[in-house]
């Protein structure tokens, strides 16, 4: 059997400069999207939320001959009171997966910004 798993991290990006700084800080309970396209062409539809440190992850066992060719990563909803608009102009991240058994892919961060800057920025 083949493992195959996909993480990322969503992250409130406090000053709304598109990077990940001091001041920002990681979103727990945001939703996330991962569609994956099998070698047998199947579509695999999958929804993660956030733990704690802003950490989200799919994971799947399935037969090597039927494993994943490339997946869509996209960012569904934060549930944040103050950080809760898209901070990226892209809707999702579309990548190959090309990771051997039991190695993981990981996404860059899903940003959202607050609806309003905060002074110090």
């Amino acid at each position: 059997a083949w493992t195959g798993e996909i993480r990322g991290r969503v992250v409130c990006d406090v000053c709304g400069d598109a990077s990940v700084g001091p001041e920002d800080h990681v979103l727990q309970g945001a939703e996330v999207a991962v569609l994956c396209i099998t070698k047998s062409g199947d579509v695999l539809n999958y929804q993660a939320f956030t733990n704690l440190k802003g950490i989200y992850k799919v994971a799947e066992t399935m037969p090597e001959s039927d494993r994943w060719v490339s997946c869509l990563a996209r960012p569904v909803s934060s549930f944040h009171e103050h950080c809760t608009q898209r901070g990226d102009a892209h809707s999702g991240i579309k990548f190959s997966y090309n990771r051997p058994s039991g190695h993981s892919h990981t996404v860059k961060p899903f940003l959202y910004k607050p609806a309003s800057t905060p002074l110090y920025c």
